[in-house]
């Protein structure tokens, strides 16, 4: 999986863009400083690097070297410090109630097997009370072709994020179709689907 990520993120400039996901900034109240936070998939440092911004320690974890190291760069150029450790997350060991947050955007390369590995480590790797901020593409995504993988099998919808994380408190779970402009790779009208669970 390295390889086409690295050859994915190898271009000039950053993929996804360096500002952080939308739908992450508007939950920015819900963050403390000083908070432990897992940033899944990080890939070029662009959500990890705004959560160190809010005074949160992150740890920014992706299967990509090239993204990585683009990620550090951010990191140096915003002056935040935060962890980066490079792991297939699929073989990763995620611990057990390890983190204050975990920002799951977009990680939809997994197959509804592997989705369902991933969703249980994540589900473990909260504290009680932690929080789990998810945005990920619907089905409908199709439609539009603006970024996401071209599988209907790996997209979320309503039901299945609610059945995924049914012991965790729902705070608020909604789907809707907005224009995302994010780099070059997710641009123009998306469907999206909208998570804040709390452990």
């Amino acid at each position: 999986m390295n390889n086409i990520w690295d050859e994915r993120y190898s271009g000039e400039g950053f993929l996804f863009g360096t500002e952080p996901n939308a739908f992450l900034l508007s939950q920015q109240a819900l963050l403390k400083p000083g908070a432990s936070c897992l940033a899944v998939a990080d890939g070029e440092g662009r959500n990890g690097v705004w959560l160190a911004e809010q005074g949160l320690r992150v740890l920014s974890v992706d299967s990509s070297a090239v993204a990585m190291d683009k990620a550090r760069t951010l990191a140096q150029q915003r002056g935040v410090k935060l962890d980066f450790e490079l792991a297939d997350l699929l073989q990763w060991d995620w611990g057990e109630h390890r983190f204050d947050v975990v920002v799951a955007v977009f990680i939809q390369f997994a197959t509804p097997e592997q989705r369902g590995q991933m969703f249980a480590d994540i589900r473990r790797c909260l504290k009680p009370g932690g929080l789990l901020l998810l945005q990920g593409y619907t089905p409908r995504q199709l439609k539009y072709g603006t970024g996401g993988p071209p599988l209907a099998e790996n997209l979320y919808t309503e039901t299945m994020l609610r059945s995924a994380f049914a012991g965790l408190e729902i705070l608020h779970l909604c789907e809707h179709d907005d224009f995302i402009s994010e780099g070059v790779a997710h641009h123009g009208m998306s469907a999206l689907i909208d998570m804040v669970a709390r452990a």
